[in-house]
């Protein structure tokens, strides 16, 4: 079915999420903020989310009515909108969502094929061994009571590619890394700083909590510096393949001058 001439435009987005790229066929990358859930995990969490509306967790999507002005007048089509993949609430950037169920289960197929490439930037405290490292660490990871936690002594194998950018001198030191990860395992790019002694800044469950606070006072940031900065997927659709990408800026804390 067509989408209504004014879908994206009148999205029901939470403040502060935007759409950073879109194509012809219905796929699109939004710019979640820090605190923003990708989802609603529990009734009332609507307004946390990254659309303001009821959210269908075996279909994994957006959902909402037509919406009319006393005049009569249509201020929104029904519609729906399908969430490709998930972030932390505490961590910023890219996510990608499709206006089109059947183009969904394609993305979703993509995902599943490893055939997205993500790229993310932190800011850790400490200065990597090496420029540029392969980190493949075994992990496990439990649910309890709503809230994920994980460790490096697991049987769940998980791999991420780091690159070193620029480190900020000071006590601590605090850089900057990228991580592209090649499989995507909850918490994993968070254990794996953990695990190769590059805590993430404002880490509240696995980074370095007296350097937080440290950093927080003096900088005022209080935010886990974690950020969804890239996202590239090949795809094929209708006879013939696409190629969709978007960048996220990243913001001003992530700066190591």
């Amino acid at each position: 079915m067509p989408l209504a001439p004014n879908y994206w435009s009148t999205l029901p987005l939470r403040k502060g999420v935007r759409i950073l790229n879109r194509d012809a066929r219905g796929l699109a990358a939004l710019e979640k903020p820090v605190g923003t859930l990708s989802h609603p995990n529990k009734p009332g969490e609507e307004p946390r989310s990254l659309l303001t509306c009821p959210y269908d967790e075996k279909r994994e999507c957006f959902h909402w009515p037509r919406e009319t002005a006393p005049d009569g007048s249509v201020i929104r089509e029904a519609g729906e909108l399908f969430l490709m993949n998930r972030l932390d609430s505490a961590t910023s950037g890219v996510l990608l969502v499709a206006a089109d169920a059947e183009l969904a289960r394609v993305i979703r197929g993509q995902f599943a094929k490893r055939g997205v490439s993500k790229t993310y930037a932190a800011m850790v405290f400490g200065v990597p061994r090496t420029r540029r490292d392969v980190w493949e660490d075994r992990l496990s990871v439990k649910k309890k009571g709503g809230q994920i936690r994980g460790d490096t002594h697991g049987h769940i194998e998980s791999k991420s590619e780091m690159r070193h950018l620029g480190t900020r001198a000071g006590q601590p030191a605090v850089s900057l890394i990228e991580l592209q990860p090649s499989t995507g395992r909850s918490h994993q790019l968070r254990l794996h700083c953990q695990r190769h002694s590059l805590p993430i800044v404002g880490d509240a469950t696995y980074g370095d909590f007296p350097r937080n606070k440290a950093y927080a006072k003096v900088t005022g940031v209080k935010r886990l510096l974690l950020h969804s900065f890239h996202t590239s997927v090949r795809y094929h659709w209708e006879g013939r393949d696409w190629e969709f990408e978007a960048t996220s800026p990243l913001p001003p804390e992530f700066s190591i001058v």
